[in-house]
């Protein structure tokens, strides 16, 4: 069970995950040491995963960003789905899913043409029998 703490530990790492863990503490009320060890104990028991960085997409020639949902005629949360899609360029995530569809992928790509080969490449993997995409024309938030 997390406490306000770990709560707050979380929500300073989620805005800036370089933070140090002196001003880290300073932020929720603890010595470096303490919110070091809070933090461990978090990495430890799986609630922190990883840590990343935040890129921006534009900047590394890859600013279409779409959302594709995988219509199949077979279960997809198996690992020869999950080697086929890892291997074709531009697929962020892929999420098995329930509803209309059996996946939902995240894609990024350079341009809407380069979207359309990540579609195609879709269509040879098992199972995969149509797709559904939405292209992003502005991120909120």
């Amino acid at each position: 069970m997390l406490d306000e703490v770990d709560m707050a530990l979380l929500a300073a790492l989620k805005q800036d995950a370089t933070v140090s863990y002196a001003e880290l503490g300073r932020t929720v009320g603890l010595s470096a040491a303490a919110a070091h060890e809070r933090v461990r104990k978090l990495r430890d028991r799986g609630v922190i995963r990883r840590t990343t960085i935040d890129i921006d997409p534009a900047a590394v020639g890859r600013p279409v960003l779409s959302f594709v949902m995988v219509e199949s005629n077979a279960w997809m949360g198996d690992p020869p789905t999950r080697a086929a899609l890892t291997a074709i360029e531009g697929i962020e995530e892929a999420h098995v899913i329930a509803g209309p569809a059996s996946l939902l992928l995240k894609i990024r790509t350079p341009t809407t043409e380069a979207l359309q080969d990540v579609l195609r490449q879709l269509f040879t993997v098992d199972g995969v029998t149509g797709t559904q995409t939405v292209v992003v024309l502005e991120t909120m938030f």
